[in-house]
């Protein structure tokens, strides 16, 4: 039986043994209380009456118990009277053997008054008894519940985790191994006077492996793990988010050498001052309180902190400072080998057809993190299983990757077909316009199919990973988006909303290339707006725009200047290859699907084909042409 199940059990022991109590204390204060009182006329005439058995006098308090088994009480307010007017009646009797000889008559003795509070009492304390004793068995003997710190520890984990288990970080997995090295053997650095970091932060995108990579260091070092959210320090409750963090350290010093892990740190050490208040709210204090535990232990104390964090960006600066965390590693992005072991490593405990081939896939994956590709994996298994085969195959992979990217698709949507065709000449623009770009990646699948929140698709497949961008590369993407709305301008003669996603990111980029890159000659290489997307109200009410309204206006006009050049290039792009386009189309519309090699073979059939004059664009009505289409159906039909 573990503790819990023996505080538990002694907890509800004490409760019986408590109800017992006060049910005791009830039936003798009710007994107590079944005395009638009664007048000092109506004792006068029970005794005239001989209706009085026998009766006691205790100081001023007059019992009686009647002849039916009654009980009756008065208290006497003056003995003289009682003497003068019931005592002859009572010696009559008593010789005529009406009224028994048997009675216990103390005269002049009467009770504190403080006595009959006693009953009272002794119930309220009870009571205080069981609340305490209660209270304590929920919480182990230590403060309320909403006070405690909620802390998980490596107990707490299904399996251990190792390095083994961390893929695509070797560098980031190097920055943590002599601290491992360190809670294995200390002496060693402690002899050369070295100091261990007293706190290690990972930052990274959501989902590259930081909670993976500290549950690693855990397992290797074979240490105590205190795992806790950022978020569960602070409480409604005013001083409860500073009582945890001194209740976690005071736990980490008592199983030391051990590691204190705080994911989202960002949740309780943000930059202070940055609330509309701007004073000491409970957040501010749990930081506070979180930056003296960690300067109140010693450099080689046998705690260290790892923290994980998105937003280093908007963290406190006191809390980066040497001394506290001491060293900051980046954990990004794999790459293409990284996503392969990554690969390999959710691959366990899972049967994968022949044909499956975890480079290609680590190819096709590019910008995917540790749990994208674990995500995946598992989507490509359940779709699996839902075919009825044995093992996963190439197929189910891609249908995964599709599901992860765009979400699944909506084959059971019913969709008009003027939807069908507006999606389908968007679609090609978009897969036109990128064929004939030089820094485009390929056209790697193409859907007029809803998938997510998407009518249709135009997926690109990457062939390398790159970590900057190039000024020709975001201008030419920014073609490529717009390329959707110019063919729906230019063979549809109407727009949709269908568009307003490509246009929202082509702006944003166009915008970056202006105010955050310097890739605008004319407003030059400077930085206008911050740098920063966190919105800090008590800061930013505070402070005033970088630059003038007339910079802001060029800044206007060199953004419009770039869509308008990227709109006109795409333009002249589709105008040369009105045929692919359209072949494009019709082909979507037959097959709702393309492939990268299924868009390439469209333009090598028309290569081949012999020149025909195409009508001008112009020559098409501007109205539509379902318009066209509709009126050469109705010749058909005549």
């Amino acid at each position: 039986m573990n503790l819990n199940k023996r505080s538990g059990l002694r907890g509800a022991i004490w409760a019986i043994i408590i109800a017992v109590i006060l049910f005791s204390v009830f039936s003798m204060l009710n007994q107590g209380t079944q005395m009638q009182e009664i007048t000092y006329g109506q004792m006068v005439e029970y005794f005239n009456n001989e209706q009085v058995q026998t009766f006691e006098l205790n100081g001023s308090k007059l019992v009686c118990v009647l002849k039916d088994g009654t009980k009756v009480v008065h208290e006497l307010l003056d003995l003289g009277m009682f003497y003068s007017d019931v005592m002859p009646i009572v010696l009559e009797q008593q010789k005529a053997g009406i009224i028994s000889s048997d009675y216990n008559f103390t005269e002049g003795f009467t009770l504190p008054w403080w006595v009959s509070f006693l009953p009272s009492l002794l119930m309220i304390g009870l009571i205080v008894v069981f609340f305490v004793i209660m209270t304590r068995q929920m919480n182990g003997g230590k403060a309320p519940g909403f006070a405690r710190v909620r802390v998980k520890t490596g107990a707490d984990q299904k399996e251990k985790k190792t390095f083994e288990d961390v893929a695509g970080a070797d560098e980031e997995k190097e920055e943590l191994v002599e601290i491992v090295d360190f809670l294995k053997e200390p002496r060693k650095y402690l002899n050369l006077g070295a100091r261990i970091p007293k706190g290690v932060l990972l930052v990274g995108p959501p989902g590259t492996g930081k909670t993976l990579l500290a549950k690693a260091v855990a397992g290797e070092a074979g240490v105590p793990f205190f795992s806790i959210s950022g978020s569960d320090f602070v409480e409604l409750y005013v001083g409860v988010g500073a009582s945890r963090v001194r209740e976690l350290f005071d736990e980490a010093k008592k199983n030391n050498p051990c590691i204190i892990f705080i994911d989202e740190i960002d949740a309780v050490g943000r930059r202070r001052g940055a609330g509309l208040g701007g004073g000491h709210d409970e957040r501010e204090q749990t930081l506070n309180q979180l930056l003296v535990e960690m300067d109140g232990f010693g450099a080689n104390a046998g705690i260290i902190v790892i923290a994980a964090t998105n937003r280093a960006d908007i963290l406190d600066p006191a809390l980066l400072r040497p001394g506290r965390f001491d060293r900051q590693v980046y954990v990004g992005y794999p790459d293409q080998n990284g996503r392969e072991a990554i690969l390999k490593v959710h691959a366990r405990g899972k049967s994968f057809a022949p044909d499956v081939n975890f480079a290609d896939v680590a190819k096709g994956t590019i910008g995917f993190t540790g749990a994208d590709i674990e995500n995946l994996l598992n989507e490509a298994a359940l779709l699996t299983a839902r075919r009825g085969k044995q093992a996963i195959g190439q197929p189910e992979i891609e249908e995964s990757i599709m599901k992860v990217v765009a979400g699944p698709e909506k084959k059971s949507r019913k969709v008009v077909e003027k939807e069908r065709r507006l999606t389908a000449y968007h679609e090609a623009g978009h897969a036109v316009v990128s064929r004939f770009l030089e820094t485009a990646d390929p056209v790697h699948d193409i859907s007029i199919v809803p998938r997510g929140r998407a009518g249709g698709y135009t997926l690109h497949l990457p062939q390398e990973d790159l970590s900057y961008a190039t000024k020709n590369v975001m201008f030419e993407e920014i073609v490529s988006l717009l390329g959707g709305r110019v063919s729906e301008k230019l063979y549809l003669g109407d727009i949709s909303t269908g568009a307003s996603n490509d246009i929202e990111r082509a702006s944003s980029i166009a915008r970056q290339m202006v105010t955050k890159y310097g890739m605008s000659d004319r407003i030059g290489p400077i930085l206008y707006g911050s740098d920063s997307d966190e919105v800090f109200l008590g800061r930013d009410f505070a402070t005033h725009r970088d630059y003038s309204e007339s910079v802001a206006s060029q800044i206007d006009e060199e953004i419009k200047r770039i869509i308008d050049e990227a709109y006109a290039k795409a333009e002249k792009i589709l105008r040369e290859h009105e045929a692919e386009v359209r072949a494009t189309a019709e082909a979507l519309l037959e097959k709702e699907h393309l492939s990268g090699a299924e868009f390439a073979a469209i333009f090598e059939r028309k290569a081949e084909e012999p020149a025909q004059e195409e009508p001008a664009l112009e020559e098409f009505p501007a109205s539509s042409i379902f318009a066209d289409r509709n009126e050469g159906s109705k010749k058909d039909e005549e």
